[in-house]
This record gives structure tokens, C-alpha cells and sequence, in this order.
């Protein structure tokens, strides 16, 4: 249990850095007050530019990626073929992530009002499968080239990632990945909500 512990509350502390915010904020607004009032890379790229808004695609990225490393190192590094965690790493790195999904949703570094995590779900998704994540990247590529969209890219690799990892984790895994999906499902919900009632 201290492994995850130590996991959850570092991916938390992780995620919950508003890089978005920071970035907007070095530009003179709050990403969470303009345009969607996401505090994420679409809004900032929507009022910025894609060259100011590579720093939140990348930080946000992190977020999970260092969130589930921690997850792995602190459980013991337990990998099997490919890198894919199993054992005793497994549980660890998917709290990890989750963790760090939780904090990009609800800051604590920024008062609670975060984004929707898909970057940091992609970022940690990273570490619980690679081979999976390497195969999203180039359906990313590939996607965005075919539809002319990077945002159609970005929804065909995603969406594609439990599919992908099926070839290369247990379904029990595949369903870990299904449950961090929801929380990004969930965050879009409350998203649509609080539009409705502005």
C-alpha cells in the first residue's frame, strides 16, 4: 500500500501544476477565463498561437509521464515484454496517472479549476504501454495528415489506445484504461454542464 500511496500522492502533486495558467498568465490572461475556460493546450493555441502553446502541450504531457514513472520506480520496476508494467507495478503506475488526471482536473495549486486531462492521460499512458502509445503516435500522425486536422489526429489515436493495447497487455489493464478514459468523459460532461448554465 505505500507504494501507491507514494504514487497517488505525487501524480497528484504532479498533475496539479497549472501549466496552462502559468503559461497564459506570462501572456497576460487566464486560459480559464477566455475562449472554452479550459485550462489546457486548445484554448491557449486558440488564443496564442501554436509556438506559445508547445509549452503547455509538452507540460501537460509530462504531467502523467512523470506521474507513472514514479509509479513504476517506487513499485520496483516491475515490466514485462516491452516495458509494459506487470506485478507489483502495475496498480502503482495506473494510480499514479489516475492521480495525476485528478490534479489537472483539480488543481490544487489553482484553486480547483482545472481542465478535462486528455494530455495527461496521454503523457502517462506513455508508461502503461508503450508499444500501444508508440502505435497512438503514428495513427496521430497518419490521422492528422489524412483528415488535414490535428485535432481529428489527435481524437483517432486516442480513442484507438485500449484497441492498441489489447496486442499488448492483459484486458484487465485495457479496462484500467478504460476507467482513467471515463474521468477525461466525466470532465467533459461537467465541462458541457457549466456551459449550459452560463
Amino acid at each position: 500500500m505505500i507504494p501507491v500511496l507514494v504514487a497517488v500522492i505525487g501524480g497528484y502533486l504532479l498533475g496539479s501544476v497549472p501549466v496552462a495558467v502559468l503559461v497564459g498568465r506570462a501572456h497576460g490572461f487566464d486560459p480559464r477565463d477566455v475562449g472554452d475556460r479550459n485550462p489546457g493546450f486548445w484554448n491557449v493555441r486558440e488564443r496564442l498561437g501554436w509556438k506559445a502553446a508547445v509549452p503547455v502541450f509538452a507540460g501537460d504531457m509530462l504531467k502523467g509521464t512523470a506521474a507513472g514513472l514514479a509509479g513504476l520506480l517506487v513499485s520496483g520496476a516491475e515490466t514485462g515484454a516491452l516495458g509494459v508494467p506487470d506485478g507489483a507495478s502495475a496498480v502503482p503506475v495506473y494510480a499514479a496517472v489516475a492521480a495525476a488526471m485528478a490534479g489537472h482536473s483539480w488543481p490544487v495549486f489553482a484553486g480547483w479549476r482545472g481542465g478535462r486531462s486528455v494530455l495527461a492521460f496521454a503523457g502517462g499512458f506513455a508508461v502503461v504501454c508503450p508499444p500501444a502509445f508508440a502505435l497512438g503516435v503514428a495513427l496521430l500522425t497518419g490521422g492528422a495528415l489524412a483528415f488535414r486536422s490535428f485535432a481529428w489526429g489527435v481524437r483517432l489515436a486516442v480513442f484507438s489506445l485500449p484497441v492498441l493495447q489489447l496486442l499488448f497487455a492483459p484486458v484487465e489493464q485495457v479496462a484500467g484504461t478504460g476507467a482513467l478514459m471515463c474521468l477525461i468523459g466525466l470532465r467533459f460532461g461537467q465541462a458541457a454542464l457549466a456551459g449550459r448554465r452560463a
